[in-house]
């Protein structure tokens, strides 16, 4: 009976990448906070505040369970979450740039083998798949009041191939917020299209594949909660505003990148730099991330405990 159960058991670790992994950015528990730090693999961390990138993300260890989806059972977990947050130091500066002043950000950027650029160069071709999972952090809630962008793909040209947003969006002048739709998870397309939207629960881990053809510039989209298996919520989606090639490819990005509210008593100039300008509280706000990986669809898309499904056509 024991040598069936472990036998069982190898086989299910072996399942949990049935697929060819692009990128492993879930965090083993050998990962430190000197490790983050430093923008050791699997995280490029400079895109923060003035504080080391540990006062923004934590590595939970064995305090919470990840995802469900990617651990063969509970007792052997494979990743440890991390918790990203922003406080009023979160202002980043881009090189010699100017203070992004209207923004309070952390983002964790993928990386491999020390350089997240030529990363891009084998993810961002042919048709993959990012994978994320995403829960409250009920003690440092965001304020739904603003928009927060939270999981993206960001080209040169600093748009967004795909993105996960919660709150309010940003409107000038700002109107009534929050938003009846602003505790809403939502996946946005590079026009900024609504794909698909859902309710953002509290002590649940949201998992979302989003499925990139860089060739064809279409997305799909898969969602689930906990430990139930990812499925299909859109059909094919255009992407066609996406630039196509190199000139489309960017890094993955997940955080917490709050905007800010319009000021009426800045000039109609500054109100429109959201990058440099407006209201921000300063208050410690945060999500806890875990199931980050890309894929290619070679083996089909996975969605939980070894098992994978076709991908969206």
């Amino acid at each position: 009976m024991l040598r069936s159960t472990v036998l069982a058991f190898a086989a299910l670790v072996s399942l949990t990448s049935a697929t060819p992994l692009i990128y492993d950015g879930r965090a083993p528990f050998n990962y430190t906070i000197e490790d983050l730090d430093n923008s050791v693999d699997l995280y490029l961390s400079v895109v923060k505040g003035t504080m080391n990138a540990s006062h923004y993300t934590q590595l939970l260890g064995h305090a919470l369970n990840a995802t469900p989806l990617w651990t063969p059972n509970l007792w052997s977990p494979v990743e440890q979450p991390m918790t990203i947050s922003i406080d009023n130091t979160s202002i980043f500066v881009p090189g010699s740039g100017t203070p992004q002043n209207g923004f309070r950000r952390t983002d964790l950027i993928a990386q491999k083998d020390g350089n997240h650029t030529a990363l891009n160069a084998i993810a961002d071709v042919g048709t993959t798949v990012f994978h994320v999972s995403i829960m409250e952090e009920l003690e440092k809630r965001l304020n739904m009041s603003h928009e927060y962008q939270i999981v993206w793909i960001e080209p040169n040209d600093g748009s967004h191939v795909f993105e996960i947003q919660l709150g309010s969006p940003f409107t000038i002048p700002t109107g009534t917020v929050p938003v009846s739709d602003a505790r809403f998870l939502k996946v946005r397309n590079h026009a900024l299209d609504l794909l698909f939207e859902t309710p953002f629960t509290p002590h649940d881990w949201h998992n979302f594949a989003v499925q990139i053809d860089w060739t064809n510039l279409t997305l799909g989209i898969f969602y689930s909660t906990n430990g139930e298996p990812l499925k299909a919520v859109t059909g094919l989606v255009e992407n066609s505003s996406a630039s196509p090639g190199a000139a489309g490819q960017g890094d993955y990005h997940f955080g917490v990148l709050k905007l800010p509210l319009a000021d009426p008593n800045e000039t109609a100039s500054q109100q429109g730099d959201v990058v440099h300008f407006g209201i921000q509280e300063g208050d410690t706000e945060a999500l806890t991330y875990s199931g980050i990986f890309i894929e290619s669809i070679t083996g089909g898309v996975s969605t939980g405990y070894g098992k994978t499904i076709a991908p969206i056509s």
